[in-house]
């Protein structure tokens, strides 16, 4: 199997209705937006596109949407216009943010002084924020503070690398990307 990463707007209910699960079609309509329907259904469409209409999609015990009965991996983002996926046969992970949003609030409470140290770009409390998302993700244990147990120690906006650690674990070497006013980080 290769590896892939499919970023994409969300899908119409319409549009995504051929690769949803009756269940599935039922279970959006108890989100009260429709944008979130429609990131719902449209991750679930983008994976049976990818792997086949007879996919059958489950949660792990943390939360996180698995493939039953066959070694794939799957990761999944979506935020306002965008929705993020990664297959792999080996562990993955993505987040996607619109690089407008403004995450300079928030950042204190994710961000170490070295991370805020480590680049002067705009851009670095998203790629910090995504990175971290996609850690915990990837991590897949409950639990992990963001500030103490994920950190960054590396961001090449021009290489589109990420370098970050789960708690005192070895370095792991995130992918960065940015596309149409999103930011996305990944481990596949």
């Amino acid at each position: 199997m290769t590896k892939g990463l499919f970023i994409e707007p969300p899908m119409t209910e319409a549009e995504a209705a051929a690769r949803v699960t009756p269940g599935e079609r039922a279970a959006a309509q108890e989100f009260l937006r429709e944008r979130r329907r429609r990131e719902f259904l449209t991750w679930r469409a983008v994976v049976r596109r990818e792997l086949g209409d007879d996919v059958s999609i489950a949660y792990d015990e943390a939360g996180a949407p698995v493939i039953r009965g066959r070694e794939v991996h799957i990761g999944v983002s979506h935020c306002p216009g965008r929705v993020a996926v990664c297959i792999s046969d080996a562990p993955c992970a993505v987040d996607v943010e619109p690089e407008s949003r403004d995450f300079s609030r928030a950042a204190s409470r994710y961000m170490s002084p070295a991370e805020r140290a480590l680049s002067d770009d705009p851009l670095l409390p998203a790629a910090v924020w995504c990175a971290k998302e996609t850690l915990y993700k990837y991590a897949g244990r409950p639990g992990l503070d963001m500030l103490y147990d994920l950190h960054v120690e590396a961001v090449d906006f021009e290489a589109g690398v990420v370098v970050g650690r789960i708690a005192d674990g070895e370095p792991l070497r995130l992918s960065l990307k940015r596309a149409d006013g999103f930011i996305v980080v990944y481990i596949l």
